[in-house]
């Protein structure tokens, strides 16, 4: 890929491979039915390009599987932890490290231990996930994200702000006493994979400070929101992508990561904490729940991997390829004549389902409907961020309030698909562009209460015309 002058490409070679599964269309039509009209549920051998998640599905490095093998199994105290450890606290400067399976993990044993029943946590935006853990915490989940964000075709560098004059509002408001915490997603991951900047990390790190509210990040795509800052903020432009996100650390009281993204493994996460009572509170959780405080549910393996990732992922050239790759798959979309939230991020690309597909209503779910579409016509897996993910349903499952945007997220894993895979992806969206009246609209069957994007099952609609 030419810049310029020059050529970027992955600062690494492939040296294990993994077969592709190819189904026919009658195949991929079946495999949808029987999974509900759900990607969630299809099988893995039935996805050809799997854009479902970069949680978990990167690819490891020879460098991670050799420190892997040197793994220490102790149940406590394994050389392991203190590698894992020391590359934490070099990293975030922060005192106290827990590990935890994954980063859900982190956020339930944060949450329950910080929030208290009817207390308040504002974000820039709370993924799934993190909504869920927050309500499930006897907490409310309240997004300030910036207005700027609302405007999906705008080129706004940092559309991952949170929105500080608002929250100076909230912070001195009527319900400024039920604020429990204030945490910052980095990169946006709610919003189309948006970062934030320091100078807005620096805003709401003082205000919180001034109104003693704990400040805290999520941190899972924190090497990806530096890059980004790097090459978008004045005056960091001379940082390393570690200096920038070892200052973004240094701005919050602690942090919740899952290293499934930028931890560049398959498990793991971490918390990061000053306090000293705070850390003692989450500790007894984590024994409790998850395994002792120097293993927290991860094997000695998971820990050294994790070690050597948490240094390959800040390298300066692996993240200017994974960015430019993403960069390059973009244009291409938008070429092919199908929108995108602008500007592109790194981890994944959010397509504009709504406009593509503006024959389907919200209640018929065009984001979901175009991420079938793309399960049908080229077995690409992918996931919706609309009404189906945001909206709100009644009883008999129908579409009272819809989602302010109708989205698809193709999210990439790292060190996974060649550009010639992703090449093929803007080729399928680019026929669906086409032809988008044939995208049937769906309507749901069956819905569990919590995190319905999971398990929800679905039925097209009448024919398309």
């Amino acid at each position: 890929m030419a810049v310029g002058q020059q050529v970027i490409f992955p600062p690494y070679r492939i040296k294990v491979v993994e077969s592709i599964p190819i189904l026919t269309v009658e195949e991929r039509r079946q495999a949808l039915a029987d999974a509900g009209y759900n990607p969630f549920n299809l099988r893995a051998d039935q996805v050809t390009i799997d854009l479902l998640s970069d949680s978990g599905t990167g690819a490891t490095s020879a460098v991670q599987e050799a420190a892997a093998s040197a793994g220490d199994e102790s149940y406590a105290g394994a050389r392991s932890w203190f590698r894992f450890h020391e590359e934490l606290r070099d990293l975030t400067g922060y005192p106290h490290i827990l590990p935890v399976h994954q980063g859900r993990a982190g956020e339930r044993i944060l949450f329950s231990s910080l929030l208290k029943p009817g207390q308040i946590c504002i974000s820039n935006t709370h993924f799934d996930t993190t909504h869920a853990n927050v309500e499930l915490a006897g907490a409310e989940p309240r997004d300030l994200p910036c207005p700027e964000a609302m405007d999906l075709d705008s080129e706004y560098p940092f559309k991952g702000n949170l929105d500080i004059e608002a929250l100076k509002r909230a912070l001195s408001g009527p319900d400024r006493h039920r604020i429990g915490l204030v945490l910052m997603t980095v990169t946006n991951n709610g919003l189309g994979a948006q970062p934030a900047s320091m100078a807005n990390l620096m805003a709401a790190s003082e205000l919180c400070g001034h109104h003693r509210v704990p400040f805290f990040l999520d941190g899972a795509r924190f090497a990806e929101n530096a890059w980004l800052v790097g090459q978008r903020e004045p005056g960091y432009d001379d940082w390393t992508p570690r200096q920038i996100a070892t200052r973004a650390f240094q701005l919050a009281d602690g942090c919740i990561v899952s290293l499934k993204k930028d931890g560049l493994s398959a498990i793991g996460g971490f918390i990061g904490l000053r306090s000293e009572q705070l850390h003692a509170r989450c500790e007894a959780n984590l024994i409790a729940t998850e395994g002792f405080s120097t293993y927290g549910g991860l094997a000695g393996r998971d820990l050294e991997r994790l070690a050597v990732g948490l240094r390959e992922v800040v390298d300066a050239a692996y993240l200017g390829a994974r960015a430019a790759s993403t960069a390059r798959l973009a244009q291409k979309i938008c070429e092919s004549g199908v929108d995108i939230v602008q500007p592109p991020g790194i981890h994944a690309l959010y397509l504009n389902a709504g406009r593509l597909l503006s024959h389907l209503p919200p209640h018929q779910f065009p984001g979901h409907a175009l991420g079938c579409q793309l399960y049908l016509d080229g077995g690409i897996r992918c996931a919706e961020l609309g009404s189906l993910y945001l909206g709100n349903i009644d009883d008999q499952y129908r579409l009272v309030s819809c989602a302010p945007f109708e989205l698809v997220r193709l999210a990439i894993p790292r060190r996974v698909y060649t550009d010639t895979h992703l090449d093929y992806v803007a080729t399928v969206l680019a026929d669906i562009a086409r032809h988008p009246r044939r995208a049937r609209g769906y309507r749901i069957v069956s819905a569990p209460p919590v995190l319905r994007p999971f398990k929800v099952r679905l039925e097209p609609t009448a024919v398309a015309a």
